[in-house]
């Protein structure tokens, strides 16, 4: 494990001092008012009716990630020093979209880091292994035909095992949970106190 209070991090999205948090525990409607273009989605949140497309089978619908809403285009920056470990369009409607992971290294321990959602530009001469430093852009926030269908955030997970493809399982069952919380930390371990 990484202890994470050593070190300082770089914002991924450039937040307003005011911004909402969301509660989707109730339930999701992508016509309602919102507050401000900038909001934040939490982790380990439970989202009744959000996770309908064909990809989330069975009862997942417990959040793995951070989501950070923002307008379309806006920059998404590498939260600390590390190299592009995969990228790809994930195409299915529901899904991520446009998708980069990022490898970083503290005190020797590996960690990824998932951006989901993401507009087709943030893939443009995208190579993997190419190396970066905390603050520099990594993509910018997709549209709802680059990113799965999605009002425009940018979702951030981090996990403790090596990806095998450019995914992670961004909600799980309740039968999944306690070994997911172990593998995907909370993302506000690097992004800061959000909510």
């Amino acid at each position: 494990m990484i202890d994470f209070s050593k070190f300082t991090f770089h914002p991924v999205v450039n937040l307003p001092s005011q911004y909402e948090v969301f509660d989707f525990t109730k339930g999701y409607d992508a016509k309602r008012a919102r507050q401000s273009q900038y909001g934040v989605g939490k982790y380990n949140e439970k989202r009744v009716g959000m996770y309908e497309h064909e990809i989330f089978k069975g009862q997942r619908n417990i959040h793995l990630g951070v989501d950070i809403a923002a307008p379309v285009g806006t920059p998404i920056h590498a939260f600390a020093d590390g190299d592009i470990f995969r990228f790809n369009f994930n195409s299915k409607p529901g899904d991520y979209g446009y998708t980069i992971i990022t490898q970083h290294i503290f005190d020797g321990v590996p960690l990824y880091a998932l951006f989901g959602h993401l507009s087709a530009e943030s893939l443009t001469n995208k190579q993997l292994g190419v190396k970066f430093k905390g603050g520099d852009v990594l993509g910018w926030i997709g549209n709802e035909n680059d990113n799965g269908g999605w009002n425009p955030h940018v979702h951030v997970q981090l996990s403790y095992d090596k990806p095998d493809v450019c995914d992670m399982p961004g909600v799980v069952s309740e039968e999944q949970l306690e070994k997911a919380l172990k593998v995907y930390p909370d993302p506000r371990l690097v992004l800061g106190p959000l909510y």
